[in-house]
């Protein structure tokens, strides 16, 4: 028995409009594949880096090392020629100091008719010079005054001078200078030449 010719028109409908409602969906989006963790670094390579880091470091050490020994070199060649300096021109500034006592004993001598009156005036004068020009480049006498306890660091005691029983100086003093000493600059250049009071 035949089936009626409107209800197989209806099925072949239905069935095209699901197969065309079905070809017109979108495939469905595949859920984003799931990314692994990142794999830890290989200790070799972090090793190596570490290296790189440290080779870098002793680099950066090693040139200020070398910088500094350069700076302590140029310090020091700059302090030697300094020190040379100042004793060249030291040096200079004393000789420059005597030359007007080389100028006054040349032209006393070269005074011919002189009187022995002009002559001792010539020296004392030149005298007065000489210690200036010695002031003026810190070199003191050292004239210690009779009676000044005995100072081993500046005197030297050529003998001991008994004294008589009714002196009231003191021992172990100086009775006499025979020779100036002299400071230079606080350091004595030479010490003063003494007699020194011998206990009673």
């Amino acid at each position: 028995m035949s089936e009626p010719t409107e209800n197989k028109d209806s099925t072949a409908s239905a069935a095209d409009h699901l197969a065309s409602h079905m070809a017109g969906m979108a495939p469905a989006a595949e859920a984003p594949a799931t990314t692994e963790p990142a794999a830890a670094l290989d200790p070799l390579a972090a090793a190596q880096t570490e290296v790189a880091t440290l080779q870098a470091k002793v680099a950066e050490l090693q040139d200020q090392y070398v910088r500094g020994q350069a700076e302590v070199q140029n310090a020091r060649r700059r302090a030697d020629d300094e020190v040379s300096k100042a004793r060249k021109f030291a040096l200079e500034s004393f000789a420059d100091s005597l030359l007007p006592v080389l100028d006054s004993l040349e032209a006393g001598l070269a005074v011919q008719t002189a009187t022995p009156e002009q002559i001792r005036e010539g020296a004392e004068a030149t005298l007065r010079q000489l210690k200036s020009a010695m002031e003026r480049n810190k070199i003191v006498a050292i004239d210690p005054a009779v009676g000044t306890k005995f100072d081993p660091a500046q005197h030297q005691a050529i003998s001991m001078v008994p004294l008589p029983a009714e002196s009231t100086q003191e021992a172990n003093t100086v009775v006499s200078v025979l020779q100036k000493g002299y400071l230079i600059a606080e350091r004595v250049l030479r010490p003063a030449l003494v007699t020194v009071a011998a206990p009673k």
